[in-house]
């Protein structure tokens, strides 16, 4: 019997990739957005079922749950729906500061929290949440999108205490710099004046012609997510690509404040 994962946010970008790759393995997939009428392709594949689900509504989330259920066994849970921020937290909004909270976070635990039972009820059963290399480390002017992935990292940590005497796992996989639209669809970039020059100085670096031309391809992170979603290890944490490999390793063996340092150098001088 083929198994099912649902997945949220799978319109485009890591989403979209990993619905088609765990088709492409003969899952049946529950893909979710909040607009299905963008997922044409999805659509025409025969063990993708698209359903709307907006990760910031609640009642969205208690519905697409028992549409879901109601289908059958759901075998794993995709944490993807996510965006980004990068930016002086002084140029942001009260809405930027909400939205990114209860897309990223607050969307996450409740969206988990309505799967529970039905995992609890098999004793079985894998969460996987879509976390960053920026829930491991921390890089200048993304402070909220900061916030954000390390809520995740500590929350599923001790949420897989909880978790684990009903034999169902839950997961983080943490991309580096990804091939996908996010960018140009889901990063909302603040500004302030008194920030410029810093701002500036920052992004030369950050988004610098190299690496914006050597992004991991989408479907290598896909991989990784089938990895975590199979392989049964009482494993926490899954780096995707040599990035975010590289970079956590730097933060262990520079530690906490060394990296910092070390990153604070390179970006301002």
């Amino acid at each position: 019997m083929a198994k099912t994962i649902f997945i949220t946010g799978a319109s485009t970008g890591i989403g979209k990739t990993t619905a088609l790759y765990f088709a492409a393995k003969g899952w049946q997939v529950i893909a979710t957005m909040r607009n299905t009428q963008s997922a044409a392709e999805l659509a025409e594949n025969k063990n993708i079922t698209l359903l709307t689900l907006d990760v910031t509504k609640p009642e969205q989330i208690a519905d697409a749950v028992k549409q879901a259920t109601e289908m059958g066994q759901v075998d794993v849970v995709l944490n993807n729906a996510g965006y980004g921020t990068v930016g002086p937290l002084e140029g942001t909004s009260d809405e930027d500061i909400r939205q990114i909270i209860d897309t990223n976070f607050l969307g996450v635990i409740q969206l988990t929290k309505a799967f529970i039972p039905h995992f609890r009820e098999r004793q079985s059963g894998v969460f996987i949440t879509i976390s960053s290399i920026g829930g491991l480390v921390a890089y200048p002017f993304f402070s909220l999108y900061h916030a954000t992935k390390w809520a995740i990292e500590g929350w599923t940590e001790s949420m897989a205490f909880e978790l684990k005497n009903f034999g169902i796992q839950i997961k983080t996989v943490q991309p580096g710099p990804t091939r996908t639209d996010f960018a140009g669809r889901s990063l909302v970039i603040p500004e302030h004046a008194a920030y410029t020059e810093m701002f500036d100085k920052f992004q030369k670096l950050f988004f610098n012609e190299e690496l914006m031309t050597n992004l991991d391809a989408a479907e290598n992170v896909s991989a990784v997510i089938y990895e975590a979603a199979t392989d049964g290890k009482d494993q926490l944490r899954y780096q995707a690509g040599a990035i975010a490999t590289g970079e956590y390793e730097k933060r262990l063996k520079l530690g906490a404040e060394g990296f910092h340092w070390d990153l604070d150098k390179a970006f301002f001088g």
